[in-house]
């Protein structure tokens, strides 16, 4: 079966959804949602916890609950949002094949942005040596598992533990903690290769600058060998490990269809409003920088709107810009094409004190400043438009870096 939209939106998390939202109320014509899950919404449908702003009488909100909220708004704005469909490749520019309940079907659509979002790394993807016993588990699955069969009692315990150990250090491992504690399974440790951990662990240990080393147990973990900062190995015993963080865009589309990745992002390149180099073909979200809070990702969604209505009112895009590399302590920088006075989001890959944070274009100083107290590898630094107003669009590639002082060695 196919069939034309106006707009299609791939991927139903907070990015997608603000996006869909804002364009269905605008009046842009059909805007379509897929989401390959049974239910939209993305990640915050499995934190439940409160972090997720406020409902309209200022009362915390926790993940499922701003889940619920993103999907109605969008609803609500006239966009047609459908479950349990996965968009499986590119049948033209702008044309997707797309397998859903009902069969196979192949969509054109004007405009199509891509929301897909991002996951942990399993622990296959982190190389991590030993057998392949049960208990080993992602933020997300530990989530998903408590969320389907309740925070407590023995039916939860047998799936995901009695004991557990939790590898990352940033604040997605402080999460899992305090899910696996809601459920009734003891943490014995948190294992971080990070010189220092993010802040809120409580009475748990944390070991840091520490790997894991290997999984053991056949049939069900029973401990994890860890090698510590002076190369001595120790072993921790427990039933369940659950590796957090290190997170990887869902990039398959965007790679599919050739869109080269921003450097240290792995998720596609856009400028400053969303746009690849593929007319017509947008991205927003954490599928550009795994991982932002979900309000970060749905403001992207909400400002990728107006790209959006200019291509499909006929108006001329502006030329790409140019490319952004990193240097130093930086892991990545988006967006990963510029063009004057545009804003950076800036992730260095280690913590750094008091940091002097520079962009150059071919040599040339475009801003230097110091940062005031610390930058952490699992939070933004955001730089403003006068960051980048002296960006050539003719020049050579814009470079972003860091200069470390001594006390952060």
């Amino acid at each position: 079966m196919s069939r034309v939209v106006d707009v299609l939106v791939v991927g139903a998390g907070p990015a997608g959804l603000a996006a869909a939202a804002r364009l269905a109320a605008a009046g842009t014509g059909r805007v379509e949602v897929l989401e390959r899950e049974h239910a939209a919404g993305g990640v915050p449908r499995h934190c439940g916890h409160p972090g997720f702003g406020a409902d309209h009488r200022g009362r915390p909100l926790d993940g499922p609950a701003y889940a619920r909220r993103a999907v109605r708004a969008a609803l609500r704005g006239g966009a047609a949002v459908r479950t349990g469909v996965s968009a499986t490749g590119w049948a033209g520019p702008l044309t997707l094949d797309v397998t859903a309940p009902t069969g196979l079907e192949r969509i054109r659509a004007r405009a199509v942005v891509l929301a897909t979002g991002a996951r942990e790394r399993p622990r296959s993807a982190r190389l991590v040596p030993g057998s392949r016993p049960a208990g080993v588990l992602t933020t997300g699955e530990l989530q998903q598992t408590v969320r389907l069969f309740g925070p407590g009692g023995e039916t939860v315990r047998g799936r995901v533990g009695r004991r557990a150990v939790v590898v990352g250090g940033e604040p997605v491992a402080r999460h899992a903690v305090r899910t696996l504690r809601a459920a009734g399974v003891e943490v014995t440790a948190v294992v971080t290769e990070l010189p220092r951990a993010a802040a809120g662990f409580g009475a748990v240990p944390v070991l840091t600058r520490t790997v894991v080393a290997e999984l053991l147990g056949r049939g069900r973990l029973t401990g994890v060998a860890v090698r510590g900062r002076d190369g001595r190995t120790s072993v921790l015993r427990c039933d369940t490990v659950v590796f957090t963080g290190d997170w990887i865009p869902d990039h398959e589309l965007a790679r599919a269809r050739g869109l080269a990745p921003a450097p240290g992002t792995r998720g596609p390149a856009t400028d400053g409003a969303h746009r690849t180099v593929e007319p017509g073909v947008f991205a927003v979200g954490n599928l550009l920088h795994g991982v932002e809070p979900a309000p970060v990702a749905a403001a992207e969604g909400r400002a990728v709107a107006a790209a959006v209505l200019d291509l499909l009112d006929g108006l001329p895009a502006p030329a790409a810009g140019v490319p952004v590399v990193t240097a130093g302590p930086v892991r990545w920088v988006t967006p990963g094409l510029l063009g004057p006075a545009v804003p950076l989001l800036v992730r260095p890959d280690r913590r750094l004190v008091r940091p002097v944070l520079t962009v150059t274009q071919e040599g040339a100083p475009l801003r230097r400043e110091r940062m005031r107290g610390e930058v952490v590898p699992w939070r933004s630094v955001r730089l403003g438009p006068e960051w980048t107003s002296g960006v050539d669009p003719a020049g050579g590639p814009v470079v972003v870096g860091a200069e470390e002082c001594p006390e952060s060695s």
